[in-house]
Parts: C-alpha cells; sequence; structure tokens
C-alpha cells in the first residue's frame, strides 16, 4: 500500500495571508502546506482519495494523480470538501458516477452546498459538473473498495461528525480532539499512523502537538506522521525535536504501508 499526502496544514494553509513569520517566509519546500487530503493506493489497484480541500487539482497533478476508485470525506468543513468541483476531471472519465463516501451528516451537508453533484440529470450541454454518488457508512462497519477495506473510525470534532479511517494497516486521523476507547481499539495494530497536531496549546476541536503524541504512543503505530499542521513550527525544527518513530508530513510525501 502506498499512503501520499496531498495536503497537511490547517485551514490557514501555510504560507497564512498577511503572516511574515520565519515560517511563511521559509524557503524550505516542507513548510509550504496546502490543505489536508491524502490518497491511498493498493498493492491490487485501489485508489482511495481522502476529502477534496481547495487546492484539489493542484495537488493531483503535482501527484500525479488523474484517477480514483472513491472519495472517504472525514467530515464537511471548508478545507475538507471545498475542492470537490475538481473531481469533474476524474468524474467525466469514469461510466458511472463516482462513489463519495462518508457519514451521513456530511454527505447530507455536501448535498446542501453542492446539490449539482449528486443530480442524476444531464449537465447543461457544452458544460461539466462532478457527477457523484452518495454512500454512507456508519462507525465500526467496515466496507470493501475494490480490494481495500475500509473501517470508519468516529473521533469528536467539536459539533460536526468527523470519521478518521482504518485501512488495513493504515491508521488516518484528522482532525480529532481525542481518541475515545471504541476509536483506539479499531486503531490499535495499525503499521502507519497519521494523525493532527494542531497547536502546542490546547484546542477546543482538535489534538494539540502533546495529546497527539500521546495518542500516538496509545495507538502504538511503528510508524507516525503528523498532519494538519500550522505555521508554529519550522518543519526541521519539528522534526528534529520528535520522539523516535514520528516525525511531521509535508506536502507530496509518499510513503509505503506494508
Amino acid at each position: 500500500m502506498k499512503l501520499t499526502f496531498l495536503g497537511t496544514g490547517t485551514s490557514f494553509g501555510v504560507p497564512q495571508v498577511g503572516c511574515h513569520c520565519a515560517v511563511c517566509r521559509s524557503p524550505d519546500p516542507r513548510d509550504r502546506r496546502t490543505r489536508v487530503g491524502a490518497v491511498v493506493e493498493t498493492d491490487g489497484g485501489a485508489k482511495l482519495l481522502i476529502d477534496t480541500p481547495p487546492e484539489l487539482r493542484v495537488q493531483l497533478i503535482s501527484a500525479g494523480i488523474d484517477a480514483v476508485d472513491a472519495v472517504l470525506y472525514t467530515h464537511e468543513h471548508a478545507d475538507h470538501t471545498h475542492g470537490v468541483d475538481d473531481l469533474r476531471a476524474i468524474t467525466v472519465l469514469r461510466d458511472s458516477p463516482l462513489p463519495l463516501c462518508g457519514a451521513a451528516d456530511t454527505l447530507a451537508a455536501l448535498a446542501k452546498k453542492f446539490p449539482y453533484i449528486f443530480d442524476p440529470g444531464p449537465p447543461l450541454a457544452g458544460t461539466l459538473k462532478p457527477q457523484g454518488q452518495a454512500r454512507v457508512l456508519e462507525a465500526g462497519v467496515p466496507i470493501t473498495i475494490g480490494d481495500a477495506a475500509v473501517i470508519p473510525v468516529a473521533v469528536p470534532h467539536g459539533s460536526v461528525a468527523c470519521f478518521g479511517y482504518r485501512i488495513g494497516p493504515l491508521a488516518y486521523v484528522t482532525d480529532a480532539k481525542s481518541i475515545p476507547p471504541d476509536a483506539l481499539a479499531l486503531l490499535k495494530g495499525a503499521r502507519v499512523l497519521v494523525i493532527n497536531a494542531l497547536f502546542r496549546v490546547e484546542h477546543p476541536t482538535h489534538l494539540s502537538l502533546p495529546e497527539a503524541l500521546k495518542a500516538a504512543a496509545e495507538v502504538g503505530a511503528e510508524r507516525t506522521f503528523l498532519t494538519h499542521l500550522t505555521h508554529g513550527s519550522l518543519h526541521a525544527d519539528l522534526e528534529a525535536e520528535l520522539p523516535r518513530g514520528v516525525a511531521p508530513a509535508f506536502d507530496g510525501l509518499t510513503i509505503r504501508v506494508d
């Protein structure tokens, strides 16, 4: 299995508009972070896109991804969904609508904001629109997409429904405030963990860096990658201070998960 980090930044992205801090001015390309998204590719050929962030078009081009079998949505927030229109370039090449998977609340919010995506009628002559098919997922109930076994994992994130995903040996969790016991039971045994680590101080809807490290230790994966990162630390400085087996992810990073 291969995991590609399309984006690893917060809802502001890095550099942040109007900010002139050392991180936002950094020449290190790892300090340039678009909004969070990822692609998981199995050895059997399944390609799963996690979220549709606002920079999706440039992210997919940079990663060389031109087809996916389904989208796994974590939740409804704009930084995870508002690139959905870029799916046009993918769905126009398909013979059937693209499965858009997520919690019922997430898909209902998408249908309200982007109703044309789920409209089975043809687009206006001479135009294109994304063609999606809603697939409601339930926490803890496995599904199969191609040869990929996927388990939605419910995690708290303020007032919205939010899923992490367990995909074989990979555990992918972003926008979580904590890892409840039921979620921890589903994540344990993963060889690679991706987890959000927003600030160094506590936040009401996101894991802080200390909280993320504590959660990572509880999951016990061989390798942990931090995502949803802010301009609070230079990539190189954060990398140097993290414990063995934990590293900050960066846009474009590709890893094998065996």
